[in-house]
């Protein structure tokens, strides 16, 4: 790589400028002539029969286009898309509106079509739905039994997939335990992804080039694009998708909705612009959930805490449809699992269900959270168990610095760390020693301060095209203007991320010219290069080494058409304050503003080097040869009052190590805004359905987010290992402090709680389960 100037640096992001002044545009504000506006009918029970639907009223509203319903479209949509694929898996149909039957409440069955949002609402509270209530099937564990109600006729059963892998020997690990087998279930609760920004999408139909063209509020612009064309029947390039500003994702726009196939085929059927913004309540029923599963992990442990084996059961509650990743989420924590240790000995046995709710699908880490969880509270019972330091047992079983890059007994080899020096950067920062002296003195008044550890590894850079269900390669075209200025297009579609800043960064330094000079173009299907998108912290990995690679060409050509301009025989330049110069003589120099005139105007003479052709631009593919794997070690420190069950954080303590860090300050924004999230799942957050599948958690005044007086001060710092999986080292952070935050909070709470005896808690950790838990308690020996 180039001399870092930028590279490296705690560089203002660029788009902030028009995100904090308002002067950004999103789906909604869009406004586009003959536009018309669509409210949603959505299902009132979780489980029924439809048996009519009467929309003469609603027709009948002045200001009203149009009502459809699943009857009118079955023939002329395809199915909302899953693309995974596992063998056996069970995949019904999940049709644009309802046909028949409603399976989830929120889901949709017709929509209104009117000139104003406000008509179109009212038309849509005029149709009456006549439905047959039927048993709905609620608690997944319910409805893996036999004689369970089936919700898809299609299958036999709910169980939309089962896998079942191991490695080593499992049962002689569990045979040779030096102490009693450990056994926990634990629940991974539901979540709700919560984006500032609801979903939105604007469809425009032009019917004399027949060219759909659609806005939507997405992470993947161009798979959105080549699956809606297959749901409304139109070929891939009479469709373009243009993702304006997004505000949040966080995986939830990572997909393919009804809403976006049933706006565009109003849009094609109309002729006219077609909006409909989603409301809050329709996010909460309607959006993609996350996590959701119930784990019961053993463990075989030799006495000193060194883990013989383990055994896993995943039953993951899907939900009633599949979503366009939901059936591959729990596969990730089976494959993470080991987390950062040597299990040599593991068996994982998942079981994907269908439920009467709204679909699971990629959030904040998505698989990877549930399997750190996992382990991570393991860690702890073993070490509770057998009376060690929980350091001690992580230490023990740490994957050691020269065994990288380590293929694990899951199947994954982990690229490069550290773990032994990231975490001990974490107990100094700490004062881990310090701390577990003050606890044993407030224990001996009456107070319970808990220390939590997590130590984490991720898989990110998703990812190479073998484990990916729609290529796993990223894209970027970099083209130098005729005036000099610079335009990356990356297939990336950043939402938050930084990328705008952190690719131009690593353009300024490959090239020499202003960081001022260079701006990054994203989300326009029409002027971007297909790309994969911006999930699993793959952007600037696998998005910016394609940047890189790109940079790389064009520098090639940059020196071949200098030395010709030049006079020279040597191609060997240096980039560098917006000049142009021969290595080792700064006579044979010139501006870049006037080599890109040059380039493309092609006067001199002879014109150009001879095989060139005009112009600077160069696009690249880059293809990952492995996943990236960062790291970290979080330590929570908290305060339990056992009067209130109310907890008070006294220090959170976080190192992670995502490989060379491109800017430490969005680094830092990621790792903090994770931390928040995963302190949300740990002690606040939880989407709860009753039995008869209501969500009663369906508004903000029922479903508790995490806000500022909740958060603790971060006290951060890093360590660096870069990834030979791409030349620019860097591994990816946007999910980290989602992963290790969450069981650093829990086993905090866990270890204050430890001197009532206390063995476990399932989250979220709210004050009056932990003061239930407490009073229920049987005081440790």
């Amino acid at each position: 790589m180039a001399v870092a100037k930028y590279v490296c640096t705690r560089t203002k992001r660029k788009e902030d400028r028009r995100l904090i002044t308002g002067l950004s545009t999103y789906v909604d504000d869009l406004k586009l002539p003959g536009l018309l506006h669509v409210a949603i009918i959505r299902s009132i029970h979780a489980y029924a029969k439809i048996k009519s639907i009467d929309i003469s009223s609603a027709q009948k509203l002045p200001g009203v286009v149009a009502v459809v319903t699943g009857e009118e479209i079955k023939d002329k949509l395809g199915s909302v898309p899953c693309a995974a694929q596992i063998p056996d898996l069970k995949v019904p149909r999940h049709p644009v509106l309802a046909i028949g039957k409603v399976r989830y409440v929120g889901e949709a069955i017709a929509a209104v079509v009117a000139g104003d949002r406000y008509v179109a609402q009212d038309a849509a509270d005029l149709v009456e739905v006549n439905y047959e209530p039927l048993a709905a099937v609620v608690d997944p564990l319910k409805a893996l039994e036999p004689g369970s109600t089936v919700i898809h006729e299609e299958c036999k059963d709910n169980i939309a997939f089962v896998t079942k892998t191991a490695a080593g020997d499992v049962a002689k690990a569990f045979r040779e335990a030096e102490a009693p087998i450990i056994k926990q279930r634990m629940i991974n609760q539901r979540l709700i992804p919560m984006a500032m920004e609801t979903r939105g999408v604007v469809a425009q139909y032009q019917p004399g080039d027949k060219m759909l063209t659609l806005w939507s509020s997405s992470q993947i612009p161009h798979l959105l694009r080549t699956l809606v064309a297959g749901i409304v029947g139109l070929p891939e390039n009479h469709v373009r998708v243009i993702v304006p500003e997004v505000g949040g994702g966080f995986g939830s726009k990572l997909n393919v909705y009804r809403e976006e196939g049933l706006l565009a085929y109003l849009a094609m059927k109309l002729g006219r612009p077609v909006k409909w913004i989603e409301g809050r309540r329709e996010n909460f029923l309607a959006t993609i959930h996350g996590r959701d599963q119930i784990d019961d992990v053993e463990i075989a442990v030799k006495k000193d805490g060194t883990v013989l084996g383990l055994k896993l059961k995943v039953v993951a509650d899907l939900g009633a449809y599949h979503q366009l990743l939901t059936p591959l989420i729990p596969g990730l924590t089976g494959a993470m699992i080991v987390g950062c240790y040597r299990f040599p000995n593991v068996s994982i046995e998942t079981y994907g269900v269908f439920t009467n709710k709204m679909a699971t699908d990629a959030y904040r880490g998505a698989g990877r959270p549930e399997a750190t969880y996992l382990i991570e509270r393991v860690m702890d019972l073993v070490a509770a168990e057998l009376k060690l330091d929980p350091v001690a047992v992580r230490q023990n079983n740490f994957v050691p610095m020269n065994a990288f890059p380590y293929t694990t007994p899951t199947g994954l080899t982990y690229d490069s760390a550290n773990y032994q020096n990231c975490f001990q950067k974490a107990l100094e920062m700490a004062n881990y020693k310090g701390l577990r002296e003050e606890q044993k003195k407030l224990r001996q008044q009456g107070k319970y301060m808990g220390i939590g550890i997590s130590t984490y590894v991720e898989i990110c850079a998703m990812g190479p095209s073998s484990g990916m269900p729609a290529g796993g390669w990223e894209s970027a075209t970099v083209r130098i203007e005729p005036t000099g200025k610079v335009t990356i297009y990356t297939g990336s579609s950043p939402h938050g991320q930084g990328q705008e800043t952190t690719f131009s960064q690593i353009a300024a330094d490959e090239l020499g010219v202003p960081f001022d000079d260079i701006i990054v173009q994203h989300g326009d299907t029409s002027t971007v290069q297909y790309g994969i998108g911006t999930f699993g912290s793959r952007a600037t990995a696998v998005g910016g080494t394609a940047v890189y690679m790109a940079l790389q060409q064009l520098k090639e050509k940059v020196g071949k058409l200098a030395a010709h301009l030049l006079k020279t025989d040597s191609s060997a330049f240096v980039l560098e304050g917006g000049r142009v110069t021969l290595k080792g003589d700064s006579s044979k120099s010139m501006s870049f503003f006037d080599l890109a005139q040059a380039a493309y105007h092609a006067k001199s003479l002879p014109p150009l080097p001879p095989k060139m052709e005009p112009g600077l631009s160069a696009t690249a593919f880059f293809e990952p040869s492995n996943y990236t794997f960062p790291f970290g070690a979080h330590i929570a420190v908290v305060e339990v009052d056992p009067e209130t069950g109310e907890i008070n954080f006294k220090r959170y303590v976080g190192v992670d190590d995502c490989g060379r860090i491109i800017n430490p300050l969005t680094v830092h924004g990621q790792i903090h805004g994770g931390i928040a999230q995963g302190l949300g799942q740990a002690l606040l957050e939880e989407a709860v359905y009753d039995e008869n599948g209501q969500l009663i958690t369906g508004t903000l005044m029922d479903y508790a987010i995490p806000k500022s007086v909740d958060i603790p001060w971060f006290e951060l710092d890093k360590t660096e290992t870069p990834s030979p999986v791409n030349p620019l080292g860097v591994k990816g952070v946007g999910e980290a402090g989602t992963i290790g935050s969450t069981p650093a909070i829990v086993n905090a709470v866990v270890d204050a709680l430890a001197p009532f005896g206390v063995r476990h808690l399932d989250m979220p950790l709210k004050s009056e389960r932990v003061w239930q838990a407490i009073k229920n308690a049987k005081p440790r020996a």
